[in-house]
């Protein structure tokens, strides 16, 4: 533990679900009296980002603008290495941010060690054990976790994984997820979307499939398998309409409108703003998807979740009853959607589970554990406690 009086925390975000998840706490940084927040993008991702980032009223103090169409893996480090450096150097941090498991945030992690500057990695924790699923996550994650000074993990499993692998015990805190947290602010009661096509979504008489799938591991076959077993279940309920909201990427965008454009009951939208989007999810019936974070927004709307993955590195999930794991197969889409299509206990069951990802106070704790590290605090915060289940 260090001892100072005030501190300068410079945050760095990448892409959408970062900025979504990293909001809510560079909000209260900024409202913090003993820290000077600065807040830096990478811009992995430009026209999402940038959404998230205004629907929060968050201004950027330094945007390194790397994206660059077609850019590779390699490309997107080396960028934002390069940038980093220069920030690093011009604002000389006492503490960096990072969030997830992404390109940005590994490279962040490195830029700061490169200048000995400790680094606090926000959703640690997180596993599947295969090397390249998620790729390149899931080794991106791992490297952040032997970085990183600070972890602040989302729940108990993420904490024991970090134990596992040798982590200080002292350098951990449970904190929650910081996406309830964004939850709190996006979703409303009374919301009205800008789109004039969601505006006519008739909910009371469809309904409503929500679908969201983009991942490497799910390019070619399994994007269209997902695809054909999506068709399947329109023709086998009538009551269903699908909305689907298109990844920019164009592996995804060609087989997507390839299998699904022409069908009457489909609305292939471009991707969705965050506030959009979360209440989108709130007046959905079913949410199908290969994102992480969906995974740990949907419970807290009360929405059962199948999962477009072979793993997932959030398997809390699975064993609250939450999601189900229904792998990219054709036929086991089908019969796992169909069933909670069909039967309402089963849909019910995992509509009541409770959400084992947060309270909408994580980032509370996290600012509260990182004053505790530079001796601003005299405790470190309550670790989260996952609330009772709803069955």
């Amino acid at each position: 533990m260090q001892l100072m009086t005030s501190i300068k925390v410079l945050s760095i975000v990448g892409t959408r679900p970062e900025a979504v998840k990293m909001a809510p706490l560079v909000r209260l940084l900024q409202e913090t009296g003993e820290i000077e927040s600065v807040l830096c993008l990478t811009a992995q991702h430009r026209e999402m980002l940038d959404q998230v980032l205004s629907l929060f009223q968050l201004e950027p103090h330094y945007d390194l603008d790397i994206m660059k169409e077609g850019q590779s893996l390699t490309h997107i480090t080396v960028r934002a290495l390069e940038g980093l450096e220069k920030v690093l150097q011009a604002e000389k941090p006492d503490f960096v941010l990072v969030q997830g498991d992404t390109t940005t945030t590994v490279a962040g992690s490195l830029a700061a060690f490169y200048q000995k500057i400790p680094v606090g990695h926000v959703e640690a924790g997180l596993r599947t054990g295969e090397r390249y699923a998620p790729f390149p996550e899931e080794i991106n994650r791992r490297l952040n976790s032997v970085m990183a000074q600070l972890h602040f993990a989302p729940t108990s499993l993420a904490r024991e994984n970090l134990l596992r692998e040798g982590i200080d015990p002292g350098t951990i805190f449970l904190t929650g997820n910081t996406v309830i947290d964004a939850l709190q602010t996006t979703v409303q009661p009374a919301f009205s979307f800008a789109d004039p096509i969601l505006q006519k979504l008739d909910f009371s008489r469809y309904r409503i499939l929500l679908v969201e799938a983009h991942r490497r591991e799910n390019l070619g076959a399994p994007m269209e398998s997902i695809a054909l077993a999506l068709r399947d279940l329109l023709e086998a309920f009538p009551d269903t309409f699908l909305v689907f909201p298109v990844h920019k990427n164009p592996e995804v965008r060609r087989v997507v409108f390839h299998v699904l454009q022409d069908h009457p009951r489909v609305l292939l939208l471009e991707p969705l703003d965050t506030f959009s989007f979360h209440n989108l999810m709130a007046r959905s019936y079913l949410i199908l998807t290969d994102s992480g974070g969906i995974q740990e927004e949907a419970p807290s709307l009360g929405r059962p979740v199948l999962v477009l993955r072979r793993v997932t590195e959030r398997p809390e999930a699975l064993e609250a009853g939450t999601a189900l794991l229904a792998g990219t197969g054709r036929q086991e889409i089908v019969s796992m959607a169909s069933r909670l299509l069909r039967e309402k206990a089963a849909y019910e069951a995992m509509a009541r589970a409770a959400n084992p990802y947060g309270d909408g106070r994580a980032s509370r704790r996290i600012c509260e554990a990182i004053l505790y590290y530079f001796g601003l605090r005299p405790a470190p915060p309550e670790p989260f406690e996952p609330p009772v289940s709803r069955n």
